[in-house]
């Protein structure tokens, strides 16, 4: 298989090293293009972050470009400018993740920014005021906004509050006002550090030259105050169908979002439950939500479904945007949908359609030197393994009907659904 489709990254053409400080490098050689792309994470999203805090890990992220020991703001981003470049950073719930790119002959000068970026950002009073204006002005817009308080409602019902996926990673209202320069610093000097990064290098660049750049501008870092890896508490799926409605004056349109718990990336029937998802509402026009609730019953503005994932327990979702009087027949009709895919196993022009969904548009992410890096970092942080590319294909097309159904029935109950609609008072 791999001699066949020897132009995939895999372990005969990924470079792959773990310096001495526990970061991991990989290295893909693409000789027919002239530029060079990074990407990567490092261990320090919002849920080492305290609630009352919520948004200092996104806010620490977004300041690292405002200002380090040897830049300043304007120095940054003139670096970057005058050779055409571009280096960018946002936070998570579990990593920050950073990319840039550049010309071959540039990578220097980006490791450098990245590193001085990464390491040694000193958040300026004034470039962090700006950031939390913005933010607040953002996100008073999104309390108008109806699929943003829907999807908080759903999130906020499904997960509970000693629960760090209960909380948005921007922050709230009430938490970005009190955030200072000072508790950006301390968080920045406690959570970033080479314990969990990952970084990823692609384009027209030699594994060796790459390795050496990095170990010399990352090789020191050590930070003894990076806490482990934050492990996840309990979480219990709902007993119950819960409802939650928010009422927004002067909207003409609701905003429906319902669901449950999912799998993670990580989970054994996490594949079989993107399939039975892409056929519930993703495929074509929205899979069979679309279909039905879209094209047949025109009740819904847009009518689809969702699957997470992630390195914990994602959301498995379905959303609709609904004329208000609407809102109860279209959450019956998404609710029969999925009792028929828990009763009836998918159709074999189904599942063949969907299988060649996923394995076709593999190739087209992976036709970037972006589309890769990111690709390899997905690979390392879910423990795939660098075959796993050239694997693909025989890897879904081992999945039946019958484990799609299987994997719907173990997530998606609707007795268990969380739904929260958002929209005009009744």
């Amino acid at each position: 298989m791999i001699a066949k489709t020897h132009q995939l990254p895999y372990s005969g053409n990924v470079h792959r090293i773990v310096l001495s400080n526990g970061i991991v490098l990989l290295v893909h050689t693409l000789a027919h293009v002239r530029s060079v792309v990074m990407a990567g994470s490092v261990r320090a999203g919002s849920l080492y972050e305290q609630p009352e805090q919520n948004g200092l890990a996104s806010l620490t992220a977004a300041a690292l470009m405002r200002g380090t020991r040897a830049y300043d703001f304007e120095a940054i981003h003139s670096a970057l400018e005058d050779i055409g470049a571009d280096l960018s950073f946002g936070a998570g719930k579990h990593q920050v993740g950073f990319g840039g790119k550049a010309l071959a002959e540039d990578l220097p000068l980006l490791v450098e920014l990245l590193n001085e970026t990464l390491r040694y950002p000193t958040f300026p009073a004034d470039q962090i005021e700006n950031l939390r204006l913005q933010r607040v002005t953002e996100l008073r817009y999104s309390r108008q906004d109806n699929r943003y308080r829907a999807e908080e409602a759903f999130r906020e019902g499904l997960y509970p509050p000693e629960h760090p996926y209960h909380y948005s990673s921007y922050g709230t209202l009430d938490t970005l006002p009190k955030l200072t320069p000072d508790d950006l610093q301390a968080f920045h000097a406690q959570h970033y550090g080479p314990a969990g990064m990952l970084l990823a290098v692609v384009g027209n660049v030699q594994p060796d030259e790459v390795v050496s750049l990095i170990e010399a501008a990352f090789g020191d870092w050590s930070n003894d105050q990076q806490p482990d890896e934050v492990t996840l508490p309990e979480l219990a799926v709902p007993q119950k169908q819960q409802r939650f409605d928010v009422a927004l004056a002067g909207k003409t349109q609701s905003a429906v979002v319902m669901g449950t718990i999912g799998p993670s990336a990580l989970a054994e029937d996490y594949r079989a439950a993107m399939l039975a998802n892409s056929v519930l509402g993703e495929f074509g026009m929205m899979g069979r939500l679309g279909n039905v609730i879209r094209e047949d019953m025109g009740l819904a503005y847009y009518a689809h479904s969702r699957l997470d994932g992630g390195q914990g327990p994602g959301s498995w979702t379905i959303a609709a945007g609904v004329a208000p009087d609407k809102v109860d027949v279209t959450i019956e009709a998404a609710i029969q949908q999925v009792k028929i895919m828990r009763d009836e196993l998918v159709t074999e022009d189904d599942l063949e359609d969907n299988l060649s969904y996923f394995t076709g548009r593999l190739p087209l992410r992976l036709e970037s030197a972006s589309g890769i890096a990111n690709q390899l970092v997905a690979m390392e942080r879910y423990g795939l393994g660098l075959d796993f590319l050239v694997n693909y294909r025989d890897l879904m097309y081992r999945y039946t009907r019958e484990d799609l159904r299987a994997a719907l029935r173990h997530y998606l109950d609707p007795d268990r659904f969380v739904i929260a609609v958002a929209g005009p008072p009744a």
